[in-house]
């Protein structure tokens, strides 16, 4: 390696860039390769890795789709909630009309009787041409 600045030359330097590129190709080499028993032993660490990962990859997914599916129960069991109490609620107000309608409906009835019978009343008292003569009329 170097030493200073000063001993870095183009020679040196090509001389180093050589001894790195031989050591990355003696690490190349020296890893085990297929047949190798440490290799397959690698090989199946890795592939019961990635079967585990599957796995749970797939477990994750199954849980999502269930949880959408309550979800999705939850909500269409909370919509028919709202829409039975929306249902009910407007019947209510409906039967609430309804019956404010005929209460409205009776009072004016029984006010218009009421002044039927002050109108006939006050008739009476006067006397007008028809009860004259349907007094005369009842004399007879």
């Amino acid at each position: 390696m170097k030493n200073s600045y000063k001993d870095d030359n183009f020679g040196s330097r090509i001389a180093n860039k050589a001894k790195a590129r031989q050591a990355i190709q003696e690490r190349i080499k020296a890893r085990p390769g297929p047949g190798d028993p440490e290799f397959e032993k690698i090989r199946a660490e890795r592939e019961a890795i990635s079967a585990a990962r599957q796995q749970r990859l797939a477990e994750r997914k199954a849980e999502k789709e269930e949880k959408l599916a309550r979800e999705k129960a939850e909500r269409e069991a909370r919509e028919q909630a709202e829409k039975a109490a929306r249902e009910a609620r407007e019947l209510a107000e409906k039967e609430e009309a309804d019956r404010i309608a005929d209460e409205a409906i009776a009072l004016l009835a029984e006010q218009k009787a009421a002044r039927d019978a002050r109108y006939a009343a006050r008739k009476a008292r006067k006397g007008g041409k028809r009860a004259r003569k349907a007094q005369a009329q009842a004399g007879s």
